[in-house]
């Protein structure tokens, strides 16, 4: 098996990755790098749900901030990173676009930093698994970010088995967040239900109308 580093944004989205890159000869070693992640008790337990899963497939996590008991020394700590994080991705506020390619880029930078400090040659990323993430912008911003590293992207597409993702994190009672990570991402969700809440209400009323009509006829 081929030494890989994965990094992971959580654990849902680590399950189809792990099993597929496995299936190719890889082995992975998880690196967890995320100081988007807002509030730190959601960043908390993302984390201990990674840990878990982690542990009962055998699976290494590395923690890349500087100080967190990993031996990582070339990235800085969390609360750097978050400030770093703060300073980069958050201007870009509610322009979506510009603000996921700020953070997938703040993000892979420091795994990359780290995977090359380790000795890894491959990397790849769980960011993408998710199809209401930017696929293509964060394949290529891997890409361009492991090279400078002096590493080998590993890019695949996930996508199509998120829904198996989905039904297997359930069927294991793993923590499901229901944001990206930080609060403009969590401000855009809870729009976002709210919207799809109101269109079932008005497509439960225009039905119930139109079933009185049919009764009247």
């Amino acid at each position: 098996m081929t030494p890989l580093a994965l990094h992971a944004c959580c654990g849902p989205c680590s399950l189809m990755p792990v099993a597929s890159l496995r299936e190719e000869g890889f082995e992975p070693t998880i690196l967890w790098d995320n100081p988007n992640i807002q509030s730190a008790a959601e960043h908390d337990v993302r984390l201990e749900t990674l840990l878990a899963w982690a542990d009962d497939v055998d699976v290494p996590v590395i923690r890349c901030e500087r100080g967190a008991g990993s031996g990582v020394s070339s990235t800085a700590t969390l609360a750097e990173q978050r400030l770093a994080w703060e300073r980069a991705v958050a201007p870009h506020g509610f322009e979506r676009v510009a603000r996921c390619r700020a953070c997938y880029a703040i993000r892979l930078a420091n795994a990359c930093k780290a995977a090359s400090e380790l000795g890894f040659t491959y990397i790849s990323t769980t960011l993408a698994v998710s199809p209401y993430q930017l696929f293509d912008d964060c394949s290529a911003i891997l890409e361009r970010t492991a090279r400078a590293c002096g590493l080998v992207p590993v890019t695949r597409d996930w996508r199509p088995l998120y829904p198996q993702a989905t039904r297997e994190s359930r069927e294991r009672g793993m923590y499901r967040q229901n944001y990206c990570g930080c609060r403009f991402s969590a401000a855009e969700a809870a729009i976002e239900r709210h919207e799809r809440r109101d269109e079932r209400k008005r497509e439960k009323a225009a039905r119930r109308a139109a079933a009185g009509v049919v009764a009247e006829g």
